[in-house]
């Protein structure tokens, strides 16, 4: 079937095209043979030791002032490391930020983080939460204390090779953890590596649907982790309070654009989208969400034309929906690489 094929080409593409460094399957088993290597930065290759301390890192809350929020806080492990249900994340001393902490499954993959893209790799966007006020407001002196305590000293020389501390090192060391975060073992996985009876015929017609011109969806939701790793506007507001990507790049044509997220695991991190200005209630069910495209979202002027109505019938909406619940992969909830030490 086309769609098939597409799918195959894309998954091939990304192993045999990035010009990037990547770390070899015999060093660092914990990447699925089948998944891309994971690109890393050329200063903080992957290492197992590194991974590990970065995981108690990751779940470390004295990174915090008052020692109750860590990494973990907002991207949670039995939420596929989203912050589900909340819609608007919070952080030190109960403040709340402006968006929704996204899905940080497969982000070793992914070209920016953050909503608005505002960051370049993980290591930014770990550095950012963890001085930014409202998220972590890491006192640095307090936490320099900690990882040259007895306690990390060993995790810590295993990791760099000596007891040398600084605040670099540990973001690099929680970005390394964040690129082990691989997730490619769903049903819909299993039936693009060969098993054509692992999905249902409502799923394979919601398959079809999502592939198809009528709907567009892999448009914008392309590639092995459905996403294009670009930002877009998809006409939910007639204004944005938050105005997205255009806060970082200040052109107008920005505004409202937020980055395509990720759809594996999507049944288990509502709510959906970034902000949580909703003009017409929030989308809490994948139903809603179906329903919002269906209808071709608001005439703002920076959204993409990909975005219109659809006409769907209620059996194209109940497959699309049926599809969508097909790459949850349960197997990211329970990896003991993954969960608290």
């Amino acid at each position: 079937m086309k769609w098939i094929v597409v799918i195959g080409i894309m998954l091939l593409a990304l192993g045999a095209c990035r010009n990037v460094n990547t770390q070899p399957e015999d060093e660092l088993p914990l990447i699925p043979s089948y998944m891309p290597p994971v690109p890393y930065p050329a200063d903080n290759p992957i290492t197992r030791e590194k991974a590990e301390l970065g995981r108690r890192l990751f779940y470390e809350g004295r990174l915090s002032p008052d020692g109750n929020v860590s990494c973990s806080s907002c991207h949670q492990p039995d939420k596929a490391f989203s912050d589900a249900p909340r819609q608007i994340s919070v952080g030190f001393d109960g403040l709340q930020g402006q968006r929704n902490s996204p899905m940080i499954v497969n982000a070793g993959y992914r070209k920016a983080m953050f909503w608005d893209g505002r960051a370049g790799t993980l290591e930014e966007q770990a550095m950012a939460a963890f001085l930014n006020p409202i998220e972590m407001a890491a006192d640095t002196v307090s936490v320099g204390s900690l990882l040259r305590s007895a306690e990390y000293a060993t995790l810590w020389r295993r990791a760099f090779g000596d007891t040398a501390v600084t605040m670099k090192r540990a973001m690099q060391a929680i970005a390394t953890f964040e690129r082990i975060l691989v997730s490619a073992d769903s049903r819909y996985d299993r039936f693009v590596r060969g098993d054509s009876t692992v999905l249902s015929p409502l799923e394979k017609k919601g398959m079809q649907l999502f592939f198809s011109d009528k709907t567009s969806c892999s448009g914008c939701h392309s590639g092995p982790d459905l996403t294009d790793d670009q930002f877009h506007n998809i006409g939910l507001f007639f204004h944005y309070f938050d105005r997205g990507r255009y806060v970082v790049t200040g052109n107008p044509l920005d505004e409202g654009k937020f980055k395509t997220p990720s759809l594996r695991n999507i049944a288990l991190t509502p709510p959906y989208t970034a902000t949580g200005d909703f003009e017409k209630g929030l989308l809490t069910t994948l139903e809603q969400v179906v329903d919002r495209y269906n209808d071709g979202g608001t005439n703002f002027h920076s959204k993409d034309i990909r975005v219109r109505k659809l006409n769907l019938t209620d059996e194209e909406k109940s497959a699309l929906v049926a599809f969508l619940k097909t790459l949850t992969d349960s197997s990211v909830l329970k990896n003991p690489n993954f969960t608290k030490p």
